[in-house]
């Protein structure tokens, strides 16, 4: 198949010689050339099923952002934010281009950013057709073509680094390059990586530069324009429980905050798609057809229907779609500021009442510490819900000091007036192995309920250790699971789990004192 559009001069990049440039594919011409490259697969729904190979989600460890004039003074340095070698990464980079060049490549201009004020124009090279429909829709697509990319991200699954060679820390590799304004990805197919390393570009550029709050988080309008966030790691509901039928959807996972609106950074949304059933999350499961990408699903046997049951490959499975396939989805992608801000926790201590409402200076410290399970699937090497603090609720994407965002989010909580609650999305009546997973519908009606304004005049409780002010009804929800410790048979081992969980936020809060 010959490339359909007029091919951008690429030697700037090193590939103007590539083998061959595919450029602005349609989906349907990207769908037939991974089935053809023997990349994918096509569902019985019309999905497009491709595997990413070794890595099934993120590998955090082998982020790396290069440490040079523009970075050096600004980058909260650590575990998460890895210094890299500028000279390292030329060296790398001529490496990973020339293997680009001896291939064929796809290339996709896109953009980021729904508010044309901080409008970031992207151009992505791909080794794999797969990966580029996932660029197509992740990320807004233009109405033209010809714009200058403000920054470049190059994709090569295929290209293993020598880490004692080329400075990584084994063959797979992300790394960030602000001053030549790239973005390197090897070793790797997995396909969030593409996506979170332009959300990691914007919570440089948006909060130093513009001093407006970037957010790892979802968000929806109500019928009469109010606007609702929704925080939370990957497995803790931002998608489920934004994607909801009576409000429309703002996006799913990465938002600016701007004066008085909120906009998307992205064009579609990236869903996990464990257990999916079309009951619980309607909206998802109907936006996956002919045009979306599913990852590392298995296939009921013998035939092209997806088994969302089977985990055989990773809890991880995911769904990219551009955003207009969900009917409710609002165009373009913005809204006014939020009315309601929801911390989302997956508490796998089960200690966390279901829904509590915050001070300001409860949602600057819930903020900060970013308390959750990391759910099994989201990041190699997880197999279970492990206990993390991740500042921000996505503190693996934060170049920046957590306390730069922090600030920025709670001047706009007292300007606006916002109520933050708290939702524990995780474990009730025990913790993870003993108690059960927050039944989805109770979640709904606790939000529902603090959406329409019914917790506003129901009598509180304040727990005993955390401060947290409880609310003692809710439409829909059975009173008794809204104290967490009355779900507990062993009272006195909910008291020792909760202390424990206290010693953690205070232990962990030490760093940011």
């Amino acid at each position: 198949m010959q490339p359909s559009k007029s091919i951008p001069d690429l030697h700037y990049l090193n590939l103007g010689n590539a083998k061959l440039i595919h450029y602005q594919l349609s989906p349907s011409e990207l769908i037939e050339m991974a089935i053809a490259n023997g990349e994918a697969k096509l569902a019985d729904s019309g999905a497009l099923a491709a595997d990413t190979g070794e890595f099934t989600g993120r590998s955090p460890r082998d982020r790396f952002i290069v440490c040079d004039a523009i970075t050096e003074d600004t980058v909260w340095w650590g575990d998460v934010n890895i210094k890299f070698n500028e000279s390292l990464f030329l060296s790398l980079y001529n490496k990973v281009t020339q293997y680009l060049s001896e291939r064929e490549i796809y290339v996709r201009d896109a953009y980021a950013c729904s508010n044309d004020d901080f409008r970031l124009n992207i151009r992505v090279l791909t080794e794999t057709a797969y990966q580029n429909l996932f660029a197509h829709n992740l990320f807004l697509r233009p109405s033209q073509l010809g714009l200058k990319p403000d920054w470049t991200i190059l994709a090569a699954p295929g290209f293993k680094a020598d880490p004692e060679i080329d400075g990584t820390r084994q063959a797979n590799f992300c790394i960030i390059n602000f001053s030549k304004k790239i973005i390197l990805i090897g070793g790797t197919g997995y396909t969030g990586e593409i996506k979170k390393g332009i959300f990691s570009v914007l919570n440089f550029i948006l909060p130093h530069q513009h001093h407006i709050l970037s957010m790892h988080c979802s968000a929806n309008i109500g019928k009469n324009g109010d606007t609702a966030l929704f925080f939370g790691l990957s497995g803790t509901g931002k998608t489920t429980l934004s994607a909801d039928p009576n409000r429309l959807l703002i996006g799913d996972d990465e938002h600016g905050w701007n004066e008085d609106s909120i906009f998307n950074f992205e064009g579609g949304c990236y869903a996990k798609c464990v257990n999916l059933n079309p009951e619980k999350e309607p909206q998802i499961f109907d936006a996956i057809r002919f045009g979306s990408l599913i990852e590392n699903v298995n296939f009921i046997e013998g035939t092209r229907t997806v088994d969302y049951n089977n985990i055989d490959k990773t809890e991880n499975t995911r769904v990219a779609y551009p955003i207009d396939f969900i009917k409710n989805a609002v165009m373009p992608s913005r809204g006014k500021a939020p009315k309601n801000i929801f911390f989302l926790t997956a508490d796998a201590l089960g200690v966390l009442p279901p829904i509590s409402r915050l001070s300001s200076e409860q949602a600057r410290y819930h903020f900060v510490s970013g308390y959750t399970a990391k759910v099994a699937g989201t990041e190699a090497g997880v197999t279970e819900p492990q206990l993390t603090f991740s500042a921000c609720f996505g503190k693996a994407f934060l170049p920046l000091h957590p306390l730069k965002y922090a600030e920025l989010l709670v001047k706009n909580i007292e300007k606006f007036e916002v109520n933050v609650w708290l939702v524990n999305t995780g474990w009730t009546g025990g913790e993870y192995g003993k108690g059960t997973r927050m039944e989805l519908s109770y979640t709904r009606a606790m939000i529902t309920a603090a959406l329409n304004g019914d917790l506003q005049d129901v009598d509180f409780d304040e727990h005993s250790l955390f401060g947290l002010f409880m609310p003692t009804k809710c439409p829909g929800v059975p009173s008794e699971i809204l104290n967490p410790r009355n779900t507990w048979s062993d009272c006195d081992d909910y008291d020792y789990k909760a202390k424990s969980l206290m010693d953690a936020f205070v232990s962990n809060f030490k760093q940011y004192s």
